[in-house]
Formats: structure tokens, C-alpha cells, sequence
């Protein structure tokens, strides 16, 4: 789990490095893809199925500004000074799989765009250190909800964090609201994948024709940042990595 998750750490970084006004989004997912497999490993999200249409086109996920997730890299999209794109990643190594997320900003962006990833990152960290043994999945929920909401931003409802390991996708559910208490009980060895999603407006969302790509219905920004991590009965241990990606 470890070594399939700092894979895609260093996809992400990969990635990021290849940032900037005028990519595409496609470009940025053939690095991706080649990148993965080059390191031994399969991207998870290619030919992921989807239960409203066709499987999914790209081996990453990319989100451009009110995209909150599940962007379809496209020839289409070029990126532009100042905006920001969110890069969902993820790996199988040898059985096991790798799930993280980093929003990056394209050359300057506002202040006010700044402000949202930053409270979103931090929201991430406060959710892991609430993710010990012998809590609840509602005690993250209602950490990353009340950090966030007291910023005056929106939590999108109807995407969650999960369970992850053999399957990119398990059980239990992680939303990212709550409250303390409910919930699945955390125990030591479980793996979970936390992901804040985060609207700088009105949480309310939509789906787009694609039947992939979730966008803000107020088309106002969205960052989202992801780790896996595994519980313990002390401190969490952060599986993925954003090291390397910020140095």
C-alpha cells in the first residue's frame, strides 16, 4: 500500500512539473499514464466502469476550476493563467492500490482562489488527525466540515473519502461532514482515503453530459485535496505524499 501510494505521489509530481498556460489536459494525462506504467504499476482510473455511461477515458482524473472531480482530459481544455486544476491519481502495484489528489495553481492565481486551496489542504490534515482507533468516520466528517464551513465555504455532500486497498473503492464511506460519534468505528490497520472537496460558493452540484465531470452549479471554484492513509492507535500514517509535488 505504501510504495503503490507514493507512486502516485510522484505521478502527481510528475504532472505537476508540466503545469503551466497552454497544456492540455490530455498531455498532462499521457505523462501520467506513461509515468505509471513505467514504474511497473496500472492507472486505476482508466476504463474505470461507470454505472451512468461509459467507463472512463483518462488514467487521471482533471479538474479545472468549478470541475470539482472526475474531469475527462480532453485536447479541448488548455489551460490558462490563473486557473487551477485539480489532479486525482490513481495506482494498482502489485495488488494494491494507490489513491491521492492535489489541486495545483496555473501561474498566479487570486488571492481569494489562494485562500480556498489553502483552507481545503489544512482541512485534509485536521481530518487525519482526528483518524485514529476507536473514532468514528463522523468525527473526520464533522472536523473538515466545521473547519471549512467556519471559513464560509461549501462541503459537496454527495461525494465521499473510502475505504481502499485490494479495491480502489471500499468500504466504509468517509464524507466529508458529520457528526461525532456516528459512524463506522475506526481500527488500527484500516486504510481510508480522505478527501475534502470543497466550494468557494454554494455547495449545490451537478453533473455534466460527459456523465464523468461534477461541476459547481454557481460555477464558482472548487479545490480538493486526497491522502490515504492508514489507522493507528496512536498518530495516523499518511500512505501518499505531497513532498515532492511542493518541493
Amino acid at each position: 500500500m505504501r510504495k503503490a501510494n507514493q507512486l502516485v505521489g510522484a505521478t502527481l509530481a510528475e504532472v505537476g512539473r508540466h503545469i503551466k498556460p497552454g497544456v492540455t489536459t490530455l498531455q498532462l494525462d499521457h505523462i501520467a499514464e506513461e509515468f505509471i506504467r513505467d514504474h511497473g504499476a496500472i492507472p486505476t482510473f482508466k476504463n474505470f466502469p461507470n454505472p451512468y455511461g461509459g467507463p472512463f477515458p483518462g488514467s487521471i482524473c482533471t479538474s479545472v476550476n468549478h470541475v470539482v472531480v472526475h474531469g475527462v482530459p480532453s485536447e479541448q481544455t488548455v489551460l490558462r493563467e490563473g486557473d487551477i486544476i485539480s489532479v486525482d491519481c490513481g495506482t494498482l502495484l502489485d495488488g494494491l492500490n494507490g489513491d491521492s489528489c492535489y489541486t495545483f495553481c496555473v501561474g498566479e492565481v487570486s488571492e481569494e482562489v489562494k485562500t480556498l486551496l489553502q483552507t481545503t489542504k489544512e482541512s485534509l490534515y485536521k481530518g487525519i488527525e482526528t483518524a485514529v482507533a476507536g473514532k468514528h468516520v463522523g468525527d473526520i466528517g464533522a472536523t473538515i466540515q466545521e473547519y471549512c464551513e467556519s471559513k464560509g465555504y461549501g462541503v459537496v455532500r454527495e461525494l465521499t473519502g473510502h475505504g481502499i486497498g485490494r479495491e480502489m473503492h471500499e468500504d466504509p464511506a468517509v464524507p466529508n461532514y458529520g457528526k461525532r460519534g456516528n459512524g463506522v468505528m475506526l481500527k488500527a490497520g484500516m486504510c481510508i482515503a480522505i478527501e475534502p472537496m470543497i466550494t468557494m460558493g454554494d455547495r449545490s452540484i451537478w453533473m455534466l453530459p460527459d456523465k464523468w465531470s461534477i461541476v459547481t452549479r454557481d460555477h464558482r471554484p472548487a479545490a480538493h485535496f486526497e491522502h490515504t492513509i492508514v489507522i493507528r492507535r496512536g498518530k495516523p500514517e499518511i500512505l501518499s505524499t505531497f513532498e515532492e509535488i511542493e518541493h
